[in-house]
């Protein structure tokens, strides 16, 4: 019998980036993450995959390909929320919500910069490897998203 290791079933990492928000924002839509993440090599809409709202294929340069739903979308707060909802190979876990969500920085050192946090829920069953990956990948993402808004130069 495995013994699990028991884990927060939450992740939470952020960055702050040089730029303003508004360049930061419009990065961050799903069907667009491959013009930043390294990790990705294509998002595609899927369509008719749901008639109430958006579900894109993120496609990893590993082979791995992940449907993501958009579950909840404001211009106004800036934020994202999507869910896993296909997973090829299939996930190890039953689910996870996750969010990116922005927020101008508006004085100190780093006034006009962007606060960028990418946070997950999984369910009960993820284990400890699944948490860890899911902090790294994060991490690793949110430093793509800086070199391409800072630097300018979106991934093709």
């Amino acid at each position: 019998m495995t013994t699990r290791i028991p884990t927060s079933t939450s992740v939470s990492e952020s960055a702050v980036i040089a730029a303003p928000l508004a360049q930061v924002w419009h990065m961050i839509k799903l069907q667009d993450f491959h013009k930043f993440w390294s990790k990705l090599s294509k998002s595609d809409y899927v369509k008719g995959a749901s008639p109430e709202t958006d579900v894109v294929q993120w496609t990893f340069k590993d082979g791995t390909v992940l449907d993501v739903k958009q579950e909840e979308h404001s211009t106004i707060d800036h934020f994202i929320t999507y869910s896993v909802i296909a997973s090829t190979p299939a996930l190890t876990y039953t689910s996870v919500l996750s969010t990116v969500r922005c927020y101008p920085i508006t004085s100190g050192g780093s006034e006009g910069s962007t606060f960028v946090q990418w946070t997950a829920n999984f369910s009960s069953d993820a284990d400890a490897g699944v948490i860890e990956d899911a902090r790294f990948k994060r991490k690793e993402a949110l430093a793509d998203l800086a070199d391409v808004v800072v630097g300018g130069a979106a991934k093709k």
